[in-house]
C-alpha cells in the first residue's frame, strides 16, 4: 500500500502552532532545583540532585519518592556526566556502549542512512524494543528505518539519541526492565532515560581533538553549558556542541578492482569502497532547560535542535559486471543511443555488440564514446565508481509543562511535547543510468520525516492506609501522535530517460529517488491511560503494581501489567522481582517503508534486493500481511546487597516474545511483479531482482544475567578511589523458525543474525581515582565471539573471536577552574579478527563487531569552569 498523499489541515496547523510553541516557552522559562522535588509523582519530575549524594539517586522505575539503586525493585544503571566524557567521541550512543555491557551500537558502515543514525539496543533486542526518555517525557523516533544494518535492527524505527549533546546531561538512567506499563509502548526490554543539567548557575567550556592511531578519523569538538538564575526561583541553562569528523578507513582493496588495475583500467578507486566510520560534518546541538515557579505550580521547559551531514561509502560499480549500468546481462557492454528516432545506429549495439573481455572492447568502447549522441556509461566512470551517501538530518524537539501540588500531598503533571526530524537523501558520483549523457552526477533523493506530538497529565497521592508507608497512587493520561512523511526527489533521481527502454535501469543508481507516486504520509493516534500502586506493607517490602490500557488507531486496544517486589532480608541484603507484559505497535513509517538494499547471491555477485510495503499486493501473494503489535513477557529476578565496603546487584531476565517484526526472506521478481510495482510508482523496481517486506513472523526468548559491582578502595590514600565492574550475559533464541514448513518467512541467515549477530557476553571493570588536583581512569572491556554473515549473506559467515580492550585517562587542573585531560581508548590497538572475505567487498574486519572498527584512539581534552 502506498502512503496516502496529502497533510491534515488541522495537525499541520497543531504542529506550526505547537512547535514555536514550545520552543519559544523554553527560552523564557526559569525554575528552582528544590521545587522539583515536590513533583515527586512523574519520573522525570524529579530532581536528580547535584551532589555527590544525588548523584546516585534513582528517579527512573517508580513513580515514588527519588531513591537508591538499592532501593528500586528493578536493576538501573546510573551513568553521570563525567563518565560520559571520559571519551574521544562526541556521540552519547558511542559513549554509552562502553560503560553499559547490556547496550549495544554498532558502527554499520555502508549501511546508508544507518551509518550515520547508528541504532541502540538493549538486552539483544531490537532498537525500538526501548523507549527513550528526556527528563522523563517520551522522545521522538527517528525517520530512520534500517534496512542494511546486520540483521539485528532491520526494520526498526527508533530514537536517534545522537542528536542529545552530553554537555547538557546530569547523568543517564538506564532501567533494564519491562516497564511498557509504567511508561508506554515499546519498554519491553527497558527504558533509557536522559536527565537533564539543572544546575542554576554556572557555566563550563570545554574542546576536545581525538584521532586514530592510523592518523584518520579526526575529530574536533567545541562544547559549553552556562545556567543562569533568573530571580530567586528559576533558571534558564543552555547548552551547546559543534563536532566535525573525518573518515577512518579499514578497508583493502577488493579483488575485483585490483585485477582491473592490473589489467590498466584507469579510474578505478582505491580502495574500491572505504569500509569504516563515516564522515560527519557541521554537527550542530543545542539545548536549553529552564523551569520557573509562577505560584500556582512550576512552568518548566526544555527542548533542542540538532542538524549534521554525514557521509559514507556505497558498494564499488564494477564497469565490466554491472548489469543494466556498465552491462547488458548477456556478457555485453551496454550502449545507449540517445537519438533513437534519428535512424542512425550507434556502433557496439544489436549484432554489433562489444563483449566484455573481447581484445578489442577498449578500442571499441572508445569509437562509441567518440561517436554523438551514443552514451556507454564508461565515458564517465571508465574504472568503475562507488556512489557517495550523504544523509542531511535536522530535528527540533521541545517540551513544556505545569506542575506542583493541586491539593494537599496531591502531585501533579501536565505537559504538551513536539517534535520534527527530517533525514534528507543525497547520493554523489552516481548515475541515473538511463538518462544517459543527460544524467547528472549529484542527486537529491528526496526525505524523510517523522513529526510527533505528546500530551500527558499525571497524578500522584500518598494515601495513608496504615501500612509501613503510604501507598502511592499514581495515574494519568497520555496522548501520542505521529506521522510518517515521505517527500518526492528530484526527478531525474528516479524518472525513467530515453534509454530505460535499451536495456538501462531506471532512477539513480545506489539508492533511487521517492518519485510523487510513493510520496505522502501515513499518520495514526493513540491514548493511554494508566494506573500505578506501589507501598511498603510492612517495612522490609516494597510492592508495586502498574497497569495501562492503549487505544490506537490503527491496531486497536492493548492491556499491559506489571507487578513487582523488593525484600530486604537485611538492612544490606534485599531479592527483588517482576514481571510485566509489553509490546510494540510498528510505527506508520515500518507501515510504509520503501526502499533499496543489497545482498550477495551464491557465487558472491551484488545484486540490489527492494523493500516493499508489507501491505503491498506482491508481498500478500507471498505470505506477506498488514502488520501487527510485537508482544512480550518479562520476568526478572536478583539479588542486591548494599554496603558502605561494597555494592553488588545480580539480576535474572526472561523476556518472551510473539509476533516479532523482521525483514522476510528474498523472494525473485517476476516481470509481472516488476511491471506492477512500477506502475504503481515504484521506480526502482526496474532495479532489483528480489524483494523483501517486514512480516509478524516469529517468537523468540531472550534469557541473561546481568552483574554489577563497586567497591570503594578507601584504602588509597590522597582523594578517592574507587572499583567497578559490570557483566552482561544475554541468550537470544528463535524459538518458532521452521525451515520445513513451505510458508515460512523466515531464512535460515535471519535466525543466525537474531541468534548470534551480538556477543552473549560483554563486561568491563574500572579503577577511577579523584583528588583535588588530579583524576583519572584505567578501564578494561570485554566483547564476546559473535557470528557475522558478512553483507547479511549466509554463504559469507565467520564467527570472530572474544576481544580484550583497555581505555586510559589522566587529568589535572593546573588551575582551580581549569582541568586538562589526555586519555585512549582501546590503548593497545587491539582489532577484531580479519575478515575472510576481506576481498570480495574490502572490509578488512567484520562489519558487525561490537567493538568497532577504528582500533586505538586517543584524544585531548581541556575544560573551563567559570
Amino acid at each position: 500500500m502506498r502512503l496516502s498523499s496529502g497533510l491534515s489541515i488541522s495537525n499541520r496547523h497543531l504542529w506550526s502552532t505547537a512547535s514555536p510553541l514550545v520552543l519559544g516557552l523554553a527560552s523564557v522559562l526559569t525554575a528552582t532545583p528544590a521545587f522539583a522535588e515536590a513533583a515527586a509523582a512523574s519520573a522525570a519530575s524529579v530532581d536528580a540532585g547535584t551532589s555527590d549524594e544525588g548523584a546516585s539517586i534513582v528517579v527512573t522505575g517508580s513513580r515514588r519518592a527519588a531513591r537508591s539503586p538499592s532501593d528500586v525493585p528493578a536493576p538501573v544503571d546510573i551513568v553521570s556526566a563525567a563518565e560520559l566524557s571520559q571519551q574521544p567521541s562526541p556521540d552519547v550512543s558511542n559513549q554509552l556502549r562502553l560503560v553499559v555491557p547490556s547496550l549495544n551500537v554498532n558502527d554499520n558502515p555502508i549501511s546508508g542512512t544507518s551509518a550515520g543514525i547508528r541504532p541502540v539496543t538493549l538486552r539483544g533486542l531490537s532498537p525500538d524494543h526501548t523507549l527513550v526518555l528526556v527528563n522523563g517525557k517520551r522522545f521522538n523516533r527517528s525517520a530512520d528505518i534500517p534496512s542494511f544494518s546486520g540483521g539485528l535492527s532491520d526494520g526498526s524505527q527508533s530514537p536517534d539519541i545522537s542528536v542529545i549533546p552530553s554537555i547538557a546531561l546530569k547523568q543517564v538512567q538506564v532501567l533494564r526492565d519491562g516497564a511498557a506499563a509504567q511508561y508506554g509502548a515499546d519498554a519491553i526490554a527497558g527504558v533509557v532515560n536522559f536527565i537533564m543539567n539543572d544546575d542554576v548557575s554556572g557555566g563550563l567550556i570545554q574542546s576536545q581533538f581525538s584521532s586514530t592511531y592510523e592518523g584518520d578519523g579526526d575529530t574536533y569538538q567545541v562544547a559549553g553549558t552556562y545556567g543562569v538564575p533568573v530571580g530567586d526561583t528559576g533558571f534558564v541553562r543552555l547548552s551547546g556542541e559543534y563536532s566535525s569528523a573525518d573518515r577512518a578507513v579499514r578497508a583493502v582493496q577488493r579483488d575485483d578492482a585490483a585485477a582491473l588495475q592490473a589489467a590498466g583500467y584507469t579510474g578505478v578507486p582505491d580502495p574500491a569502497t572505504r569500509f569504516g566510520t563515516p564522515q560527519i560534518r557541521d554537527n550542530i546541538k543545542l539545548f536549553l532547560n529552564s523551569g520557573v515557579d509562577v505560584g500556582i505550580g512550576e512552568l518548566y521547559a526544555f527542548g533542542g535542535y540538532s542538524s549534521r551531514k554525514t557521509s559514507v561509502d556505497f558498494f564499488y560499480r564494477n564497469p565490466i559486471d554491472r548489469d543494466g549500468v556498465f552491462t547488458d546481462g548477456a556478457g555485453n557492454f551496454l550502449v545507449g543511443d540517445m537519438t533513437p528516432d534519428d535512424g542512425v545506429a550507434c556502433p557496439g549495439t544489436g549484432a554489433d555488440a562489444i563483449p566484455v573481455g573481447s581484445a578489442d572492447a577498449a578500442a571499441r568502447l572508445a569509437e562509441v564514446i567518440a561517436t554523438p549522441n551514443c552514451f556507454a556509461t564508461a565515458s564517465l566512470y571508465p574504472g568503475g565508481y562507488s556512489p557517495y551517501f550523504i544523509n542531511k538530518v535536522k530535528t527540533v524537539f521541545g517540551t513544556a509543562g505545569l506542575r506542583g501540588e493541586l491539593l494537599p500531598d496531591l502531585q501533579y503533571d501536565l505537559s504538551f511535547g513536539a517534535s520534527r526530524y527530517k533525514m534528507s537523501i543525497y547520493v554523489h558520483n552516481s548515475i541515473n543510468p538511463s538518462l544517459g549523457s543527460d544524467s547528472p552526477t549529484e542527486f537529491y533523493n528526496g526525505s524523510r520525516i517523522q513529526e510527533e506530538q505528546v500530551a500527558n497529565l499525571d497524578l500522584s497521592y500518598p494515601l495513608e492506609v496504615g501500612f509501613a508507608t503510604p501507598l502511592n497512587i499514581a495515574g494519568g493520561v497520555e496522548w501520542h501522535r505521529e506521522k510518517f512523511t515521505v517527500k518526492a526527489g528530484e526527478p531525474a533521481s528516479y524518472e525513467a530517460g530515453v534509454l530505460a527502454t535499451q536495456g538501462f535501469t531506471v532512477g539513480e543508481d545506489a539508492y533511487a529517488g521517492y518519485s510523487p507516486d510513493i510520496a505522502g504520509s501515513r499518520s495514526r493516534d493513540n491514548w493511554s491511560f494508566y494506573l500505578d500502586l506501589e507501598t511498603n506493607p510492612i517495612e522490609q517490602l516494597d510492592l508495586g503494581l502498574a497497569a495501562r490500557y492503549e487505544s490506537f488507531s490503527d491496531f486497536g486496544d492493548k492491556v499491559t501489567y506489571k507487578v513487582s517486589g523488593l525484600f530486604h532480608i537485611t538492612d544490606s541484603l534485599g531479592v527483588r522481582s517482576t514481571y510485566a507484559t509489553g509490546f510494540h505497535a510498528p510505527s506508520p513509517g515500518q507501515q510504509a517503508y520503501t526502499g533499496l538494499g543489497q545482498q550477495l547471491t551464491a557465487d558472491g555477485t551484488l545484486v540490489q534486493t527492494g523493500i516493499i510495503p508489507a501491505d503491498n499486493p506482491i508481498a500478500l501473494a507471498v505470505g506477506g500481511q498488514k502488520l501487527k503489535p510485537e508482544t512480550s513477557k518479562s520476568f526478572s529476578a536478583g539479588l542486591v546487597f548494599d554496603e558502605p565496603w561494597l555494592n553488588v546487584t545480580i539480576d535474572y531476565f526472561n523476556i518472551k516474545m510473539k509476533n516479532r517484526l523482521t525483514q522476510s526472506q528474498s523472494y525473485s521478481l517476476t516481470d509481472l511483479q516488476r511491471a506492477d510495482l512500477i506502475a504503481q510508482g515504484y521506480a526502482f523496481a526496474s532495479q532489483i531482482g528480489t524483494f523483501k517486506f517486514f512480516t509478524n513472523d516469529f517468537s523468540s526468548t531472550t534469557q541473561g544475567v546481568d552483574v554489577v559491582a563497586t567497591v570503594p578502595l578507601n584504602f588509597i590514600p590522597a582523594g578517592q578511589t574507587a572499583f567497578s565492574a559490570a557483566m552482561n550475559y544475554t541468550k537470544n533464541e528463535v524459538t518458532s523458525y521452521d525451515p520445513s514448513d513451505p510458508n515460512e518467512l523466515l531464512d535460515e541467515g535471519r535466525v543466525i543474525q537474531l541468534e548470534k549477530m551480538l556477543p552473549r557476553w560483554r563486561g568491563n571493570a574500572t579503577i577511577t581515582h579523584s583528588s583535588e588536583r588530579w583524576h583519572g581512569l584505567v578501564r578494561m572491556n570485554y566483547f564476546g565471539k559473535y557470528t557475522e554473515l558478512h553483507v547479511n549473506s549466509l554463504g559469507l559467515r565467520f564467527d570472530p573471536g572474544s576481544e580484550i580492550t583497555f581505555d586510559a585517562e589522566v587529568g589535572f587542573k593546573p588551575l582551580e577552574n581549569l582541568d586538562i585531560a589526555v586519555g585512549a581508548t582501546d590503548i593497545f590497538d587491539n582489532r577484531p579478527d580479519l575478515n575472510p572475505y576481506r576481498g570480495i567487498l574490502g572490509s578488512k574486519y567484520p562489519t558487525t563487531s561490537p567493538m568497532g572498527l577504528a582500533g586505538g584512539t586517543y584524544y585531548i581534552r581541556a575544560g573551563i569552569t567559570f
